[in-house]
């Protein structure tokens, strides 16, 4: 059977890669740490399954419009306003079945071929995938450990050409951990006006912020009409297995988006909506303590890394990832990473996973509990050991 040729430049996420080999060395009996995958080790709070359990009774199991049952569209927006992220309508915000469809039919939507996508990198592989699939040149924008893995806006202008369409945020960052600084939305806001780009800003991990106030070119002037805005539930509640997201976009994109939904997904589920609703409006102190959590295991973890000779790793600002610089080592990412899975029985991503600049560095998951992540550490301090000597 012969593939369409698009299919070629349609790439994948290699912590679900890991995750099946770390899962089948499992059922041969090895034990794993898995520190691969980007999803809280917490439970979804009790009140937002009751709502759902509730929806389902109720009959809450049809078709709904296509961008999401108004009371969510409205509490979405009421949420943002009240957060101090956004003042927005209903009617500009889109829910689908996680966030990664706000990617894909933000880019679907606005690029075609000849275009050109300025995604960061390292970065979530999926942005230079889906710009490919749509036939539009991804252009990375490295991330420097020198400028604390966050975008130079200098650098940023030199890529910009006149075929340049849409610019990819992500702050706080994935896998680097890193965020946008007041000054820098500031300096890509006046980017993307003055070479009048669309912006697709992911903050789905805005909650998990530990140093500072979060910041988003959606906080200067002039940009919400410019930006999606790329959120869900996921990380913020623990829910990646709900499969729910939303977007909040330029007027004219709505309505192209919503029918991007209908020939794709017809809708977002009805009862999970209804969660989605409680998420939003019932109360914040299990995200409180999910927060405060994985704050103590960044700190856990940084201090482990950085005590293994030839290791080094910045502290995270946000998300809950650690990304050591592994470079001393002399070893390719990769295969450090294979190795750790293989000989030290702890599963990681290289940076190399996030695009090429991620080479000489690797990607922990911190969303798991100390003593995993103290027994991580000291599985790479001896395997390095282990390597140095032979």
């Amino acid at each position: 059977m012969k593939l369409a040729d698009r299919m070629r430049r349609l790439g994948t996420e290699s912590a679900f890669e890991v995750l099946a080999r770390a899962s089948e060395l499992e059922r041969g009996g090895r034990e794993i740490i898995h520190l691969e995958i980007g999803e809280p080790d917490f439970d979804t709070p009790a009140h937002i399954t009751a709502a759902a359990a509730e929806a389902l009774h109720s009959g809450h199991t049809h078709y709904v419009p296509a961008p999401g049952i108004p009371e969510l569209r409205l509490a979405v927006a009421d949420f943002l306003e009240r957060t101090g992220r956004l003042r927005t309508t209903p009617d500009r915000v889109v829910v689908t079945p996680g966030a990664k469809p706000i990617m894909f039919f933000t880019i679907m939507a606005l690029c075609q071929e000849g275009d050109e996508v300025l995604y960061p990198d390292p970065g979530f592989p999926m942005y230079a995938s889906i710009a490919a699939f749509a036939g539009a040149r991804p252009v990375p924008v490295p991330l420097r450990e020198a400028n604390n893995f966050t975008i130079d806006p200098d650098e940023l202008a030199a890529l910009v050409t006149d075929r340049t369409k849409l610019l990819i945020l992500n702050s706080p960052h994935n896998p680097c951990g890193s965020a946008m600084s007041a000054e820098q939305a500031e300096a890509i806001a006046a980017i993307a006006i003055e070479h009048d780009l669309v912006v697709l800003s992911d903050e789905v991990y805005w909650a998990l912020q530990y140093d500072g106030k979060h910041h988003s070119v959606l906080d200067v002037d002039g940009m919400a009409e410019r930006t999606v805005l790329l959120d869900g539930w996921s990380k913020t509640f623990a829910m990646t297995g709900w499969r729910l997201g939303f977007g909040v976009f330029p007027d004219a994109l709505v309505e192209p988006v919503s029918r991007l939904v209908i020939n794709s997904v017809s809708c977002t589920s009805a009862f999970s909506q209804h969660a989605a609703i409680a998420a939003l409006r019932g109360p914040w102190d299990d995200v409180d303590r999910m927060a405060e959590a994985f704050r103590q295991r960044r700190d856990v973890i940084v201090s482990g890394l950085n005590a293994v000779p030839g290791v080094s790793c910045a502290v995270p600002a946000g998300a809950f990832y650690a990304f050591p610089n592994v470079r001393e080592v002399g070893l390719p990412a990769a295969e450090l990473a294979d190795m750790m899975l293989q000989r030290a029985g702890v599963a990681c991503l290289p940076g190399t996973a996030f695009g090429s600049y991620g080479e000489g560095y690797l990607r922990f998951s911190y969303a798991n509990t100390i003593d995993n992540i103290q027994a991580a550490t000291a599985a790479l301090n001896d395997l390095l050991s282990e390597v140095s000597h032979a």
